[in-house]
């Protein structure tokens, strides 16, 4: 294992490591380390961490120490004189004449050799440039030639997304890039949509790379001739993403359909003509290959179990039930009308079930009338088993009498008569 800090020169530049050489530093300290170029100022973006020998490139050169506060100043004193500098050399490039467009001057930590960087489109003779640089700045001159995507990923800017440049941001070394990747992720391939602010194509078009590979690997080819559940057709076009194609049925070619990878079972791959000999499956075995609507019942279930999430799928459809069943005790809720008319025939109900109890004369379970029935005799015939009631039994049909009003009285006119 090899212990190493990791710095960055530039923001959005690329990590370089570094020896510790015994210093414990922590992310975003300014460290001043060793280079090929000598001594220069960067920002810790790895504190102290140990990897494998076979991941880092040896020697690893050494942090020189912990950036002071005299470091700091001395890095802004630099950054003041890369502007005058740049505008120097601006001034000189004009008085020549030379096809170059200037992007970038950078100065060393310790000051005494200064980078220009600059994009052109061909090859830019700047001998006499760099005389009139080195007489007008007093210090070594340095011309660098980049390609227009270093010139974005210096200069930053918002992108068609709107979001800053992802080579200024964080993408440390330029993917390669293709127009093939376009045309597997189904683009449009006009440079405009497709190309960045450097005029090169995208660099976001590698990200999703991988996954568009995976899909055309499962998906069928345009112009295949295949099966689905409503015929025989050809592929008009394939949707990576949904995993869906359009096919054009022989009976209905005017009127293409759409169907999941799933359901369609491919003849012929590709361009070419229809196999030979070739017949049409039954419409029955065809259907066999229409896909079951699992997530669909699914789904249906899901809301019936969960009547908040029903509603709000009637209420998102436009539809608002009349009537809702409550989860937990499973009764229903009606309109006013539907209510009033459930309220009177509960009423009607009670009603029915108290009226043989309050009025009927022949309920087994009323005293009085057991004791004015008689007793049947071995014959058969009926006889009374006592004349005239007793007290007791006065006392209880006179307060029978108060309670049922008039109903009881005629109750009990009746069972005297039967007596």
């Amino acid at each position: 294992m090899t212990d190493i800090i990791g710095v960055r020169f530039k923001s959005g530049g690329k990590q370089y490591y570094f020896d510790p050489n015994g210093i414990a530093a922590q992310p975003g300290q300014g460290l001043v380390v060793e280079t090929a170029r000598g001594l220069e100022y960067g920002q810790c973006v790895t504190g102290n961490t140990q990897v494998e020998d076979e991941s880092v490139t040896q020697p690893l050169r050494p942090v020189i120490r912990l950036a002071t506060e005299e470091d700091e100043l001395h890095v802004a004193k630099n950054r003041e004189k890369e502007d005058k500098a740049f505008l120097i050399c601006q001034e000189k490039i004009a008085e020549h004449g030379l096809e170059m467009k200037l992007v970038e001057a950078e100065y060393s930590f310790e000051g005494n050799k200064i980078i220009f960087f600059f994009t052109a489109e061909g090859r830019v003779d700047f001998r006499a440039l760099v005389k009139d640089l080195a007489a007008a700045i007093h210090a070594r001159i340095e011309l660098r030639q980049i390609g227009v995507r270093d010139e974005a990923k210096i200069l930053g800017g918002l992108g068609i997304c709107g979001r800053p440049f992802c080579c200024n941001q964080f993408l440390d070394e330029f993917q390669p890039v293709s127009i093939k990747m376009a045309k597997t992720q189904n683009l449009s391939l006009n440079p405009t949509k497709i190309s960045g602010s450097c005029g090169r194509l995208m660099c976001c078009l590698k990200y999703e790379q991988e996954a568009y590979e995976d899909l055309v690997r499962t998906a069928p080819k345009q112009d295949s001739f295949v099966e689905t559940p409503d015929g025989a057709g050809t592929i008009s076009s394939v949707n990576l993403l949904r995993q869906q194609v359009q096919v054009r049925l022989e009976g209905e070619p005017e009127h293409p359909h759409c169907y999941q990878n799933c359901e369609i079972c491919v003849i012929r791959s590709g361009k070419g003509k229809r196999p030979e000999g070739y017949v049409e499956p039954s419409k029955s075995e065809l259907e066999k290959l229409r896909r079951q609507e699992a997530p669909a019942v699914q789904e249906t279930e899901t809301l019936t179990s969960n009547p908040l999430a029903a509603a709000l799928e009637a209420v998102l459809q436009g539809k608002v039930p009349i009537q809702e069943e409550e989860a937990a005790g499973g009764k229903r809720r009606r309109s006013r009308g539907g209510r009033r008319n459930q309220a009177g025939q509960a009423q009607k109900e009670r009603t029915e079930r108290d009226r043989p109890a309050a009025q009927s004369p022949q309920e087994p379970g009323d005293r009085t009338e057991k004791q004015s029935r008689g007793k049947k005799s071995p014959s058969g015939e009926r006889r009374a088993t006592s004349a005239a009631p007793t007290k007791q039994g006065e006392k209880k049909a006179s307060h029978r009498h108060r309670h049922r009003g008039k109903g009881g009285e005629t109750g009990g006119q009746s069972n005297a008569s039967q007596g």
